[in-house]
């Protein structure tokens, strides 16, 4: 007998938190995309999931289009509902999945942000020894060094800290563990946040007001305030400061691989595209100091 609707996505929910570990915000994102499905299966007076049709599906896709739903959500939508008609395959609820078939907008590849070096330096070199700015400090270095997720800042303690090999152990996407270099003026700053805050190895290594655990919100608050005070005028943000340590290492070493491993990126074409930003860099220099680059304008 088929599962009812409501509990059907409630039991697939359930084995992407326990089964795959996924992460809050995923999980938030597939909920989101099967609240639309369920909504919708309920306006067709739907008695089961066995009665889906692609093409219900690809009208539902449609509708979403029309009230401006991003080509990239539009994607993560279609993927959330290909992978719960696979659940309920699998568990004998419906003997097709309507979902394979289904068409979405093509994505643009929009190149990352970033900070160039220099505005890199003038970012994280925080002036001042209060305890607001050797928290910054740390949080700005550490950022910028180790390429984190906001996320991952968030959730480090300072047991996962290695300060004299240089390293820190970092949960990213899929609860997957990895360890990443810190680098000397990281390891600094953290080591002046530790004196002043005398932290147990349990507590954050990043904290808030009163000793509390830092949000994600919290840090972008942070960033967005020391941007204004140090006179980077351009929009900074968490993923900015990993997007800009990533563009660096790349064109300093030209080590894919690397990169990818420090990224926690499952794929390396997630990684592949902080080459196009360094193609786009040597044809800024190319096309500045070749002197046949020039092309003559007019007739």
């Amino acid at each position: 007998m088929a599962a009812p609707l409501q509990q059907a996505v409630d039991g697939y929910l359930q084995k992407l938190r326990v089964e795959r570990g996924c992460a809050a915000g995923t999980l938030a994102n597939y909920a989101r995309a099967l609240a639309r499905l369920h909504e919708r299966a309920q306006q067709l007076a739907l008695a089961d999931w066995s009665q889906v049709r692609g093409e219900q599906l690809q009208a539902l896709l449609a509708d979403l289009h029309r009230h401006d739903l991003a080509a990239g959500t539009l994607r993560h939508t279609a993927s959330a509902w290909r992978g719960f008609f696979r659940y309920l395959a699998g568990e004998g609820v419906v003997a097709v999945n309507p979902a394979l078939g289904l068409r979405t907008p093509k994505l643009r590849r929009k190149l990352p942000e970033v900070l160039d070096a220099d505005e890199m330096g003038q970012l994280v070199e925080v002036p001042g020894d209060d305890a607001e700015a050797v928290r910054d400090r740390a949080l700005l270095e550490l950022l910028y060094s180790s390429g984190l997720r906001v996320s991952e800042l968030c959730d480090v303690r300072w047991r996962d800290l290695d300060a004299q090999e240089g390293t820190l152990r970092v949960t990213g996407k899929g609860s997957k563990t990895r360890i990443v270099p810190v680098g000397a003026k990281a390891l600094a700053a953290l080591a002046a946040l530790r004196g002043q805050d005398r932290c147990g190895p349990d507590d954050p290594l990043v904290r808030g007001v009163r000793g509390r655990p830092l949000s994600p919100n919290g840090v972008r608050a942070r960033l967005k305030r020391r941007a204004q005070q140090q006179g980077v005028w351009k929009r900074v943000y968490p993923h900015l400061l990993r997007h800009s340590c990533a563009s660096h290492l790349l064109e300093s070493s030209g080590d894919l691989r690397a990169v990818q491993e420090l990224l926690g990126h499952a794929d390396i074409a997630t990684t592949q595209v902080y080459t196009h930003l360094d193609f786009q860099h040597l044809a800024k220099v190319y096309d500045g100091a070749h002197p046949r680059a020039h092309r003559k304008r007019g007739g």
